[in-house]
């Protein structure tokens, strides 16, 4: 993999990376826990996740060369570090069918209820891996194009939604308690969770080593931004308790707009602009989700694994999108649970190693 991206290319990335499930499912669930306090939650997950992007940009910088699976290579040694990206891998998968739980549903609850399945997740894993197969430039510049998107789906739902918004709606704050606030932020925790742990991937196939921080932190605090507007909207206009009865809080919202005189229907132009987000990262967790399967493996070329790899995840999404009620509570109550230890536990266990064996990993080839 020599083809370097900008970091222009990889500000995108983090942006697309952290929006379609943040407005998509992760709002109405967050509604459900902390009702009109989800805008405070939002906020507070994305500066926890900003801190997180900045100590894996830190960690990749020691050697920038290298992913941070290298460098538990370099650090502890191939076994150890098999089983680092194992449990990189494992976190991919659960980021993978999380997506794909937002992709489905977003389609067939909405759109095309009788369309099987299998179809749709046919689509979620054939389009990702051609991209995958030429590389991690065209997602990026897929992303480039997600990103004005993303602002152009912001500004439409703001023309359509701003008059119907009652700012009473948003108070009073924390009526469920600030650390139920706090406790809340985990839902959105997994979503910014994805973007570092992709960091600690692709880092080194950015080609402007001293921007990373910059392009890093600013796509975590961009992206947040993108994201905060839904909250806010949906708890004016729909109300916080209204928000936490739909799967797809973001479609309902996008159902009561309306943009101009003849523009009822604007959930349509909704799914085609959320829909680019989407790909980009389905896209990037296969390749991903590659990278740590070919290091498990012991090869150098991802893309050995990108079949087989794409197959576990597809399968296992399938299984879990079959039902709605699976796919919720795998959301709302496993996937936090496991999401969060690894992409926690990786960045600071090779900030800690990297300053302990500063030596060792300096030397390491």
């Amino acid at each position: 993999m020599t083809t370097k991206i900008t970091t222009a290319m990889f500000m995108a990335l983090v942006i697309n990376l952290g929006f379609a499930k943040g407005i998509g499912l992760t709002q109405g669930i967050m509604a459900r826990e902390s009702e009109n306090d989800i805008w405070i939650a939002t906020i507070l997950s994305v500066l926890q996740g900003a801190v997180l992007m900045l100590i894996t940009v830190w960690v990749i910088r020691r050697r920038p060369d290298m992913t941070i699976l290298e460098q538990f290579d370099a650090i502890v040694g191939k076994w150890i570090g098999k089983v680092m990206a194992l449990l990189a891998f494992v976190f991919f998968l659960g980021a993978y069918i999380a997506i794909l739980i937002t992709f489905v549903y977003h389609f067939m609850d909405y759109f095309l209820p009788e369309f099987p399945v299998w179809m749709f997740v046919l689509a979620a894993v054939a389009i990702p891996v051609y991209a995958v197969f030429h590389g991690l430039e065209v997602t990026a510049r897929i992303a480039v194009l997600g990103v004005f998107s993303i602002v152009a789906l912001n500004l439409l739902i703001m023309v359509g939604s701003l008059k119907d918004v009652e700012l009473d709606r948003l108070l009073p704050v924390f009526e469920t308690g600030f650390w139920n606030t706090v406790a809340t932020t985990r839902h959105y925790d997994t979503d910014w969770a994805m973007a570092t742990m992709t960091a600690g991937m692709i880092l080194p196939l950015v080609n402007d080593t001293k921007s990373w921080a910059k392009g890093a932190v600013g796509g975590v605090l961009y992206g947040g931004i993108l994201v905060l507007l839904w909250p806010i909207l949906e708890c004016g206009v729909l109300s916080a308790p209204q928000t936490g009865h739909y799967i797809v809080a973001c479609m309902q919202m996008a159902r009561s707009a309306q943009v101009g005189l003849f523009l009822h229907r604007y959930e349509m132009i909704m799914i085609a602009f959320f829909g680019i987000s989407l790909l980009v990262q389905l896209m990037l967790l296969i390749f991903c989700a590659s990278l740590a399967g070919s290091h498990v493996m012991g090869m150098k070329d991802y893309r050995g694994v990108v079949i087989p790899v794409s197959l576990i995840l597809g399968g296992s999404g399938y299984f879990v999108v079959l039902n709605h009620n699976r796919a919720m509570s795998l959301l709302t109550n496993n996937w936090p649970v496991i999401a969060l230890p690894i992409a926690i536990g990786l960045p600071l266990l090779g900030w800690l190693l990297g300053l302990m064996f500063k030596k060792k990993l300096a030397a390491a080839a």
